[in-house]
């Protein structure tokens, strides 16, 4: 752990549970997360005997939206501006920059900017303030191409 950042370090941890979680048909009834010595640990609820299996969730298409699709990189929770109350970093129709940040995502009370990773202009905002968000999940489309002038 002495290698890798504690920010780094919680990300990968938080990564872990939110794949062990999403390859399960079932919620888990316990997570826990630990830091010192590295740990995830997941708990589901038995299946009492004679109660029917849930049903796998439906599959849903890996359909991307057209366009750039900027990701989370880490679970936790999505917002669009600085602080409540402010103006959104990013509104759809709007210009952005590679590198330009675009939103926040919140986790282990942590503020993690997400940036455009190319300039363009936004054609979508995928998820709502203050929604939870999963490891790699579809946050903002971009169109590419579209950067605004250097002079402007």
């Amino acid at each position: 752990m002495a290698e890798l950042g504690v920010r780094d370090a919680v990300a990968i941890l938080c990564q872990g549970l939110a794949e062990a979680v999403h390859a399960s048909p079932r919620s888990p009834s316990r997570a826990c997360v630990r830091l010192g010595g590295a740990s995830i640990e997941v708990e589901w609820s038995p299946v009492v005997a004679g109660e029917p299996a849930p049903e796998p969730p439906a599959e849903q298409p890996d359909e991307e939206p057209p366009g750039h699709v900027v990701r989370a990189e880490l679970v936790g929770t999505f917002y669009r501006q600085p602080e409540p109350g402010a103006k959104p970093f990013v509104e759809v129709g709007d210009l952005v920059e590679a590198n330009q940040q675009v939103a926040i995502v919140e986790a282990m009370k942590l503020m993690n900017p997400v940036l455009a990773d190319v300039g363009g202009r936004v054609a979508r905002i995928l998820v709502g303030d203050a929604e939870g968000v999963e490891y790699d999940q579809p946050l903002i489309v971009i169109e590419p191409g579209t950067e605004p002038d250097a002079g402007a």
